[in-house]
């Protein structure tokens, strides 16, 4: 029996000869491949599927269950099955549902949760809450993952809406991070915000012991000035940190899904609890959408499809995620995690060993600089990189619309010009233009030849604003989970990233001379031998 992902292989097989290009002979093509929700636009008419595919792989959505998948996880089962946890992120931000989770409504916790964070973020915007020196003027938000790359990645993305304090992040445990952020704040009017559920993260709690140093040099109580994304509750109150200043999130919250609650506290410092909120609107009507339009105009069930399409059945190992938006720069980044750590998975959800290659390498830029870096490589390079641009129709400086303009015309001229290429005969003609001839007209024509036929989809949205983007990360988490799902594997744990932090842990001691590197292979004997002096 023809399993989908063979059937979609032989569809792929079959059509290796056609364009991209050619598909567009049908006039219809830019409408019936594309899907709108509200004036949020994704045209994925770009790429080589074909009506046949696009069934074909809705037909994969439907057998791998995605609607019973999408309907457990919105009830609250425990669909993190390596972990025993439900998975629901999404009820930080659906304030008015009730969500039950082993029998409890647990939404009365995470409104009153919601709350003390708009009370406390008031409260140091109006200069209630205040340091030791007067009113906060600098928030610096210490956490790493997904209590860091999520607002700081948000925080950028709203820079219109700042009216409070400037907002600062910490990440690395190379000390030249913290070093450099703290470098000209004054610890008398900083406010420093250590996010860890456990608040035993090592480079997070290495580097709030750093900030929290820094800042006894000039305050008689630096915890007073110190706030906590956590739950333990006992630590932090070891810590000095009052328990007005700790809020908490559940378990069935996932470290690079947690924005929406108290790890987003740094976010609504910088642009209000109100603009937070409709962050939070913005992706409870991405939630609504993914939940009740059919497959065939979902927009995460279809830009999961199509990052299938490129990967597990047209073999491309990466994704380019392109934001023709300079504030969404750190979207990439963002969502390499969110991704790579969801979807890298080799294991299926049964303990066998997937039959296909997981998740893609997501990477990127903001347009048009990267233009001026590796669009080369994408462009005529010999490895095929599907790319996902995303563009707004508006910016928010009237006075440089003509800037705008410009970077919207080179957004949509780089999908044409994937799409398109350059034959060999029109890089003959333009050479020819140039006065050159034989030989040499021919040496440089075919360094101007672009194969094209390369796919690319456009995410185009009216304005980058707190709504849009909540709507946005919804979008591509709903994407995550709908491509796990037809994969098959768990999204919702890491154990990739465990077995490093152990062994950090184990070379430590090594390198500060308290134990001996005999254990330890020769080439990490020998860098251990260098790193020591």
């Amino acid at each position: 029996m023809t399993t989908p992902f063979q059937a979609l292989s032989a569809h792929h097989a079959a059509t290796q000869p056609r364009t991209i290009a050619a598909l567009f002979g049908d006039a219809g093509r830019a409408e019936a491949f594309s899907a709108r929700h509200g004036e949020m636009l994704f045209d994925f008419s770009k790429t080589d599927l074909d009506a046949t595919a696009l069934a074909l792989l809705l037909d994969l959505a439907t057998t791998r269950d995605v609607a019973g998948r999408r309907a457990a996880m919105f009830a609250g089962e425990k669909i993190n099955e390596t972990e025993g946890r439900a998975v629901l992120h999404t009820a930080l931000r659906n304030l008015d549902a009730t969500v039950m989770v082993e029998g409890r409504d647990v939404m009365p916790e995470v409104r009153a949760t919601l709350s003390r964070c708009a009370d406390f973020a008031r409260d140091v915007r109006a200069g209630r809450f205040i340091g030791q020196g007067g009113a906060i003027t600098d928030v610096v938000n210490i956490g790493i993952g997904g209590s860091d790359l999520g607002p700081a990645m948000a925080t950028l993305a709203l820079a219109p809406f700042h009216d409070g304090p400037r907002v600062h992040f910490v990440s690395n445990v190379d000390g030249a991070h913290i070093h450099d952020v703290l470098h000209g704040l004054n610890p008398q009017t900083t406010l420093v915000i250590v996010a860890s559920k456990t608040f035993t993260t090592i480079e997070t709690m290495t580097n709030a012991d750093t900030a929290k140093a820094w800042m006894a040099k000039a305050v008689a109580n630096p915890a007073a000035q110190f706030a906590a994304v956590s739950t333990a509750a006992d630590k932090t109150a070891a810590y000095g940190i009052d328990a007005a200043r700790v809020f908490g999130f559940e378990d069935w919250v996932g470290g690079r899904y947690s924005m929406w609650g108290p790890i987003g506290l740094s976010l609504m410092l910088a642009v209000g609890p109100e603009d937070f909120q409709e962050f939070l609107n913005g992706g409870s009507d991405m939630d609504r959408h993914f939940r009740t339009a059919p497959f065939a105009q979902n927009l995460p069930v279809l830009l999961a499809l199509v990052g299938i399409w490129h990967n597990q059945i047209c073999g491309h190992a990466t994704r380019a995620v392109l934001p023709y938006d300079q504030r969404l720069s750190r979207l990439p980044a963002y969502l390499q995690q969110l991704e790579m750590e969801s979807n890298g998975k080799g294991v299926s959800m049964d303990g066998g060993d997937l039959p296909y290659h997981s998740g893609p390498v997501v990477w990127g830029e903001p347009g048009t600089n990267g233009q001026h870096a590796f669009y080369q490589l994408i462009h005529q390079g010999t490895r095929v990189v599907p790319c996902e641009f995303l563009v707004a129709r508006q910016g928010h400086e009237p006075e440089l619309a003509h800037q705008h303009l410009l970077l919207v015309s080179n957004c949509l001229a780089q999908s044409e010009a994937l799409m398109r290429g350059r034959s060999l005969d029109e890089a003959r003609a333009l050479m020819a233009k140039k006065g050159l001839t034989g030989a040499e007209l021919e040496r440089q024509a075919r360094h101007r030849v672009f194969p094209g036929n390369r796919p690319s989809t456009t995410l185009a949205y009216p304005q980058l604003t707190p709504f849009t983007l909540g709507q946005i990360i919804a979008l591509y988490e709903h994407r995550v989970f709908v491509e796990g799902v037809i994969l098959g594997i768990n999204s919702y744990d890491q154990w990739g990233v465990e077995l490093g932090k152990e062994l950090a842990l184990a070379l430590q001691p090594i390198l500060e001379g308290r134990q001996p590197a005999s254990g330890k292979d020769g080439s990490t004997q020998q860098l251990v031998a260098y790193l020591r002096g």
